[in-house]
């Protein structure tokens, strides 16, 4: 199972970025699907999650709520996070997160969000 998150780059303060998380290997199905962020000397955090369950219930950090959305799409076997009125807060190496299978999370490698003020 592979995670590959792609889309990030470098935006003005105020633009917008559309972050892909494509999962290969299994069907996302089912599973939880989430953002994170890391940016540099602080901890990772969460963004977003969505749920694996019919309707997929989401939850967003108070940092990210209102400006970002995050979707999946189970025919693409993808999770999407649409970050508008992007802040210089929230430049970051953003992490997808899903699962879980056989008890596990699995992370992709980061995509690498710059905003410029």
């Amino acid at each position: 199972v592979q995670l590959q998150a792609s889309g990030g780059g470098l935006v003005r303060a105020g633009g917008s970025l559309r972050l892909s998380c494509a999962i290969s290997g299994t069907l996302i199905r089912m599973r939880d699907m989430g953002w994170y962020r890391q940016a540099p000397g602080k901890q990772r955090e969460l963004v977003a999650v969505i749920t694996g369950t019919t309707g997929g219930r989401t939850n967003y950090s108070d940092a990210v709520k209102g400006r970002f959305t995050i979707n999946r799409n189970e025919a693409e076997n993808a999770v999407y996070l649409q970050m508008d009125s992007l802040k210089p807060e929230d430049a970051a190496i953003y992490y997808c997160n899903a699962g879980p299978w056989l008890g596990a999370y699995l992370w992709g490698k980061g995509t690498l969000v710059t905003v410029s003020s």
